[in-house]
């Protein structure tokens, strides 16, 4: 790690304005640009906490959705009060409610849909009223309550009321709200500690003069908070066996008790964090840009590459605008037109992402559904969610401290658009093994192509379906990565939040396209899902490249180069 300090003055301060640090390192020249190596900085160590943070509002979200499936999908195992089999060695899989896949699949949807679209409203009012800090608190309230309302709704005597299922559906609503406040601010939080707004020199024990690359530092932390959230995501293999061994009510509290880090942490840290401020007005002010841009003589605009110089106020005032409406002034900088035109830049490559999240796991609960209809051995059919996890605990270090560095010191390019297309491809072929594999179960299941519902399953093992996830897990790792990176890295700071919001709202977008398939889920149509998400996703990894391919190239021209070096 290259740890930089002059002047006495510690660059990992939280006290030290980021002015100031950066204000007595030195800026690379170009010479020194296309010589020097570059190194990655030194972390905070707060950065590890935040990341802990994290680690368990995923881990107890995830344990939370892992089960979801199951105990709403599937009746309660006869002679059972929990909603865990008898048996522990049957093929029975644990149930409670017994409302079967589609109600299952439409409210695990419905949660994955609020949860991705309350972010917009948790990022814009993180970055305009409230800041950060406290979008989060609220986020790990409404959390908080979510988790107890699910430890209620799987008490055995609440299941046998058959009064369940409301606390169940407003544990999904506040576990929205709570994953909507905390996720799209959490990672700009985290960020927001590394101190440096620049690349700087600095001279290892050696000797070595060496860049100190700010947006491979940034790229790293983001590879650390990313594998955070998959050593959390891996917690839910105890809520798996829980729900199995000893009930539902269990598999509901291990998170509830998980998730209690999360105030602990942020308590802990309170007076350590830099904290942004929030910049008031910015949805009003961007629609504002927006409409202006938009105004006038659009197409004339574009050929002379003018259309945002036209909402920049100093070329509004020149051409005798002095207001934005007649009694409505204006109220953004030229900074701000920039801003705006940076964001939605940075937003553009989000259009194919909704796609991806779906072959990323696949259509609602489709590939849990098919694991139980394999032969499981007494192991929990949403056991092998987990290897989604699992594979990117063990890729993402890989990646990080190996893979990635090599590139770097060989002078490799492996750009921002190809780790994303390369990552779509991968994603893609995870769903095309799953209809390999569906068929397979329609061939060999007792009931042929109603296997869904069969008391009997196919003989196939279901360790197959590890496959999926690991294609899955494999494609995240390299595109999802790079989209946390580029939509902090390549948004202005007052909008950090609400564009985190909008990569995460591709999830929500992703859900309704899920849920609105939804009625297609069931037997004997369960091949062409799998093959219809395979095809859109190697259709759109061809699509991403060709229109991204020049990206680099576009963004080294605009002088912003580093963000996707």
């Amino acid at each position: 790690m290259v740890i930089a300090e002059k002047n006495n003055c510690s660059v990992h301060s939280p006290a030290a304005s980021l002015e100031d640090v950066d204000s007595v390192l030195r800026i690379p020249t170009k010479e020194e640009l296309t010589k020097l190596r570059r190194v990655v900085g030194s972390i905070p160590p707060l950065c590890f906490l935040i990341c802990l943070v994290e680690l368990a509002e995923r881990g107890s979200y995830y344990s939370v959705t892992v089960i979801l499936t199951n105990f709403i999908q599937r009746p309660l195992p006869e002679g059972s009060t929990t909603g865990a089999p008898l048996s522990s060695t049957s093929n029975e899989s644990p149930g409670a409610l017994g409302l079967g896949l589609q109600t299952a699949s439409a409210l695990t949807l419905l949660l994955t849909f609020l949860a991705y679209v309350v972010p917009l409203y948790g990022g814009y009012i993180a970055d305009s009223k409230i800041g950060k800090f406290k979008a989060i608190w609220i986020g790990i309230g409404a959390g908080f309550v979510s988790h107890v309302l699910f430890t209620i709704a799987a008490i055995p005597s609440v299941l046998s009321g058959g009064k369940a299922i409301v606390p169940t559906i407003l544990g999904i609503i506040t576990l929205a709200i709570g994953t909507g406040f905390i996720k799209p601010n959490l990672l700009p939080l985290l960020l927001d500690q590394y101190p440096h707004q620049s690349d700087f020199v600095q001279v290892l024990p050696t000797g070595e003069e060496v860049i100190v690359d700010r947006e491979a530092t940034l790229s790293r932390l983001t590879l650390i908070f990313y594998w955070a959230i998959n050593v959390g995501a891996f917690f839910q293999l105890g809520a798996s066996y829980a729900e199995r061994r000893i009930g539902f009510w269990l598999a509901f509290f291990f998170p509830t008790i998980m998730y209690l880090i999360l105030p602990i942490v942020m308590i802990g840290l309170n007076k350590k964090f830099v904290k942004s401020k929030p910049e008031g007005s910015i949805l009003t002010n961007c629609w504002r840009i927006i409409k202006v841009t938009l105004g006038g003589y659009l197409s004339g605009k574009a050929r002379k590459n003018e259309i945002w110089d036209y909402a920049k106020p100093s070329n509004m005032i020149s051409r005798g605008q002095g207001h934005y409406t007649k009694n409505t002034p204006i109220t953004w900088t030229d900074q701000w037109v920039n801003d705006v035109k940076q964001t939605i830049d940075a937003c553009k490559i989000f259009i194919y992402f909704p796609i991806f999240v779906i072959n990323d796991g696949g259509i609602a609960s489709i590939e849990t559904s098919q694991a139980g209809s394999m032969t499981t051995e007494g192991i929990p059919n949403d056991l092998f969610n987990n290897f989604n996890p699992l594979t990117i605990i063990v890729v993402l270090p890989i990646l990080n401290y190996i893979v990635y560095p090599l590139l770097r010191k060989y002078r490799i390019s492996f750009p921002p658009v190809y780790r994303i297309t390369l990552g779509f491809v991968i994603a893609a072929s995870s769903q095309l093994a799953g209809a390999i594999f569906q068929h397979q179960v329609y061939s060999t299941s007792p009931c042929g192509v109603y296997a869904t519902t069969c008391d009997q399953v196919s003989p196939i093992s279901a360790w197959r379906e590890v496959t999926l996830y690991i294609l899955g897990a494999s494609g995240g790792a390299l595109a999802m990565t790079t989209a946390y990176e580029i939509s902090y890295t390549r948004s202005p700071p007052q909008m950090k939040g609400l564009v985190m919001a909008l990569l995460l709202f591709t999830s929500a977008i992703s859900a309704a396209i899920s849920q609105a398939v939804t009625p297609a889920l069931k037997d004997p149509y369960l091949v062409w899902p799998f093959a219809a998400c395979a095809i859109a996703g190697f259709v759109s990894a061809g699509l991403f490249w060709f229109q991204f391919r020049n990206l680099d190239r576009q963004t080294e021209s605009g002088g912003v180069v580093e963000v996707l070096s």
